[in-house]
């Protein structure tokens, strides 16, 4: 089957996230995978490849029960979850990042959830959960990870690495970045001493605060 001019695109911006999120440390050598859905095309890195120099050519396109439309490689061995986040997320759910980045492993080996001791984490939606330990490429791993994943835009994989979701591939690419971030920074108050929580009102009053004030939106200067 010929590639169709969308089906085309989606894969070089699938290719192009792999490509960042290894240059940022998140994706190492084969570990990892991404991708992105428009309509009832998903674009999907392909297994066994290196996401690093990751091109067009090494991601498949394939439709939401897994038959492959586009390219000519296998897709990765966690397909299942990439499909079962767009199947319980269809409104949401427009790119799917699975990571082996180092400290968001290093929290999900130790920690049954990574606690809000930051504001920003409440973009990610509040405390991330850890899914439990299931071999990669399982039914259980995806089904884990998809309860993991209920009401958060993030989840942790015991054992294992990260997963994220968005409404577009940046905002998946993000949050992945912004995920990393937080797990370091776990990490780091730990190393400290017992890192302090925010408090349920506290998070509130970020919510309260983030949507009066327009938090995170450009806009332009008064005046």
């Amino acid at each position: 089957m010929s590639a169709s001019p969308a089906s085309a695109r989606l894969r070089e911006e699938v290719a192009d996230a792999a490509r960042r999120l290894a240059a940022a440390g998140l994706l190492i050598g084969t570990a990892g995978n991404v991708s992105a859905r428009a309509g009832d095309r998903i674009a999907i890195t392909a297994t066994g490849v290196a996401l690093g120099s990751c091109t067009a050519a090494d991601v498949t396109v394939v439709a939401p029960d897994g038959t492959v439309l586009d390219g000519t490689l296998a897709p990765t061995s966690e397909l299942s979850l990439h499909l079962g986040v767009y199947a319980d997320r269809p409104d949401q759910a427009a790119a799917v990042v699975h990571t082996h980045a180092p400290f968001a492993t290093a929290v999900a080996c130790v920690l049954d959830a990574l606690p809000v001791l930051h504001y920003q984490q409440l973009a990610l939606g509040g405390e991330i959960r850890v899914a439990p330990y299931a071999t990669f490429g399982t039914a259980e791993l995806a089904a884990g990870v998809r309860t993991a994943l209920e009401g958060r835009s993030a989840a942790l994989l015991a054992n294992h690495g990260s997963v994220t979701l968005g409404g577009t591939l940046d905002a998946a690419v993000e949050s992945a970045l912004l995920l990393e971030w937080l797990c370091q920074l776990h990490h780091r108050a730990s190393a400290l001493g017992t890192p302090r929580v925010l408090t349920e009102e506290q998070q509130a009053d970020v919510v309260r605060a983030a949507i009066e004030r327009g938090y995170g939106i450009p806009r332009k200067a008064s005046g």
